[in-house]
């Protein structure tokens, strides 16, 4: 069995699939892009299938090494996501030819179902009430939200007290039964982390997710000190090498994407480092449903798993929706805020390929917003 075409598709909103097909008609999956690059990436899938074109597709773990360690310049977002989306396209392609899930090709799973946790915005603190008691209401357990919107170096009293009534909301809102995560999204600066966290400890986020950039990774250590709030951070992390150092500063809770971060194979390497340290993984995955599929994959078999992220009902979803591109969304169906393992084999996603083609057709070109302070410097999003 040979590999004999590898095709990409962008898809709404801001989405990319990659089809690898071998010559006797097995077809794989995945999901490889980098949110508002995902033109980039596409090159790169190119450029990798040039190798891959003719090979055994069986031969992951022999491709993961020559996509990632062939070219003398390595590593980065771009490569690192082209890589994970044909890795999780090769994985899907095997667990079709033997007929099996892939958490049974790694090893099998420790658990029947995986809880699951919704987002409900955030930017705009007014709107968080009914967005925490929509989802409350659709019987998550678990939500996300930012935990502001652009804040200055050095925060004022109103940004630190918005950044606590969000905190004070979602408390009263889900009560002590249910949790929530507040995501800094690299927008606090460590001054500015330093004086939330202790504040923000008596409402028991369940993590706050980037307390600050990956830039500063030498603040982590004084940030883990600063409240008992468990920090998240990984989503711009994409080598185990790189969540090295977060890990040994105490960071208590993984966030690698299998889209991003070498895929299917590096991901369930990354669970294994974090178990060392005692941490959890929590995939980031605000994408799309074959990377949703992935993650659950590693989801089911990692013992020290915590909680996935999904994108239904996200605010970035405009045009498109998780499901729109699935032919059957029976293994995307929640029960209590859960999604339960299925045997079906591969990524267990059974991808509407003529939607797909429809969408790409229509394509995408996403952007993030570019914000900027008051005085008209550049800001984080």
């Amino acid at each position: 069995m040979k590999i004999s075409r590898v095709e990409t598709f962008l898809a709404p909103p801001r989405w990319m699939f990659v089809r690898v097909e071998t010559d006797d008609g097995l077809v794989g999956w995945g999901e490889p892009v980098v949110e508002g690059r995902a033109e980039p990436v596409r090159a790169a899938v190119e450029v990798l299938s040039e190798y891959l074109l003719g090979q055994d597709p069986s031969r992951i773990e022999d491709h993961w090494q020559v996509m990632t360690k062939g070219g003398f310049y390595r590593g980065g977002p771009v490569l690192s996501s082209a890589v994970a989306g044909l890795d999780q396209a090769l994985w899907d392609i095997k667990g079709k030819r033997y007929g099996v899930p892939v958490h049974q090709l790694l090893g099998g799973p420790v658990r029947e179902r995986v809880r699951a946790y919704a987002w409900v915005g955030g930017d705009e603190p007014d709107e968080i009430r009914d967005a925490l008691a929509a989802q409350v209401e659709a019987g998550f357990t678990a939500v996300k939200m930012n935990g502001c919107g652009r804040m200055s170096p050095v925060a004022t009293r109103a940004e630190v007290r918005d950044c606590l009534r969000r905190a004070e909301t979602a408390r009263e809102v889900l009560g002590d039964e249910r949790d929530f995560g507040l995501d800094f999204h690299g927008r606090v600066s460590p001054a500015n982390a330093r004086r939330l966290l202790p504040l923000l400890a008596e409402h028991a986020p369940m993590f706050v997710e980037e307390p600050v950039l990956g830039d500063y990774p030498h603040a982590l250590p004084d940030l883990v000190n600063a409240s008992n709030i468990p920090l998240a951070l990984g989503e711009r992390l994409f080598t185990r090498q790189e969540f090295l150092a977060p890990l040994q500063a105490g960071v208590a809770i993984v966030q690698p994407d299998v889209s991003h971060a070498g895929g299917i194979s590096e991901l369930r390497r990354i669970a294994a480092l974090a178990e060392t340290y005692g941490a959890q993984l929590a995939p980031h995955c605000p994408l799309g449903p074959v990377a949703l599929a992935a993650s659950l994959q590693v989801a089911f078999t990692t013992p020290n798993f915590l909680i996935q992220e999904q994108s239904v009902g996200i605010h970035y979803n405009q045009d498109a929706e998780l499901l729109d591109y699935v032919a059957d969304p029976e293994p995307f169906r929640f029960h209590d805020g859960f999604l339960l393992r299925t045997d079906r084999p591969g990524l267990g996603v059974t991808v509407d390929e003529h939607a797909v083609r429809a969408a790409d057709r229509q394509g995408h070109a996403w952007r993030n917003p570019v914000w900027r302070h008051a005085d008209g410097s550049f800001a984080e999003w």
